[in-house]
């Protein structure tokens, strides 16, 4: 396998670094977030071809201007009638035999035209995550970002707080949030949830025409988009009267945050954490309750690996930033409600730091 000559770009580097362990000569990445973050360049509808001498940014005519002005040291190669021959045009004159492609992000059709423009001699090794696993731990940069998406969301939750009230409609809350965001010229990382009492019990719930009332709860999950980086968090605002039930299921929710939180630390599986707030639910006999995961890393993407489940066989790595958000949804006629809270921890080696303002 030829040595790497370049090593300006460290991401890419890191890539590089696993070929010999995966048994590829050369890696192939196909979905316009890998290839982002790989480049740190807006990418769109192209492909780059990771080899340990160069990379190849592989385009069509309509980003060849864009591809010119923002990549460097990366090679650009324009296609006219198949990328996937322009691929393989590649890799025989660099008498490379072994491809990776992650088989997640190819659609069976795809994988059939790679296949059938395969030149003999060159084998198409299927991975999967290859360099999701390199996005798990964020650089210093990458938490910079998602701190400046949460200064600006905490002031969004703090708009809100003052804005809802009865009579409004959840669409109507939307709208005055929507008008809030994009004021501070920033966008949203996902279609935001509001939603009022028996809504509230949905753990996805559509934001709909229904008017909020007095004495019921409102939850609040909305993320926000700087830089192509998210955050996301859950919220919940209580207006007039509490009632008693709602309050005391609203403090074990923030009692099993609290106690999953403290458990989360660099070598720790991740399903530890996922464990001990269904731990808490159980003593309250609310476990029945919690349906979804503890929650999910974040970054490029809304929902990142790892995954916060008593199912994952993912461990906790220093640099991970993820969600923590217990919730508990109770059905049922003249009770339904659900409460949900959600904050971002960045994990250390000591423990993890709580990125969100709790207070907010």
């Amino acid at each position: 396998m030829p040595k790497s000559s370049d090593t300006s770009n460290p991401r890419i580097q890191k890539l590089i670094n696993q070929f010999s362990g995966l048994g590829i000569d050369a890696f192939l990445v196909t979905i316009d977030v890998n290839i982002t973050y790989l480049t740190e360049f807006d990418a769109s509808e192209s492909w780059l071809l990771v080899t340990p001498s160069k990379s190849f940014y592989i385009t069509d005519f309509r980003y060849i201007l864009e591809a010119q002005k923002g990549l460097k040291n990366i090679e650009i190669k324009q296609y006219d009638r198949s990328m996937f021959k322009a691929v393989f045009e590649i890799l025989t004159g660099l008498k490379f035999k072994r491809l990776g492609i992650d088989e997640r992000h190819l659609s069976l059709s795809a994988f059939k035209e790679l296949q059938k423009n395969c030149p003999q001699g060159i084998g198409l090794i299927e991975l999967s995550d290859v360099v999701e696993k390199l996005r798990e731990i964020k650089e210093k940069k990458e938490v910079d970002a998602i701190r400046d998406c949460l200064k600006l969301h905490h002031k969004a939750i703090k708009y809100l707080r003052g804005v809802i009230k009865p009579g409004l409609t959840e669409e109507q809350v939307l709208a005055k949030l929507e008008v809030f965001v994009k004021k501070h010229n920033a966008g949203f990382s996902f279609p935001s949830i509001i939603a009022s009492g028996p809504n509230s019990c949905y753990p996805h719930a559509k934001v709909s025409g229904r008017k909020i009332k007095n004495n019921e709860p409102v939850l609040i999950d909305t993320g926000i988009d700087i830089r192509g980086y998210k955050s996301d968090l859950t919220r919940m605002v209580f207006l007039g009267k509490i009632p008693p039930l709602v309050r005391e299921v609203a403090a074990i929710v923030k009692d099993a945050q609290t106690k999953a939180i403290m458990t989360i630390k660099a070598g720790v599986p991740v399903s530890v954490a996922d464990q001990e707030a269904r731990n808490h639910f159980k003593k309250f006999d609310l476990e029945q309750f919690f349906g979804h995961s503890l929650g999910h890393g974040v970054g490029l993407e809304i929902h990142e690996s790892p995954r916060l489940s008593v199912k994952s066989p993912a461990v906790f790595k220093a640099g991970m930033v993820v969600t923590v958000e217990p919730a508990v949804y109770i059905p049922g006629p003249g009770r339904k409600f659900g409460i949900r809270i959600e904050d971002m921890v960045l994990v250390t080696d000591k423990g993890c730091e709580v990125l969100s303002d709790q207070t907010a």
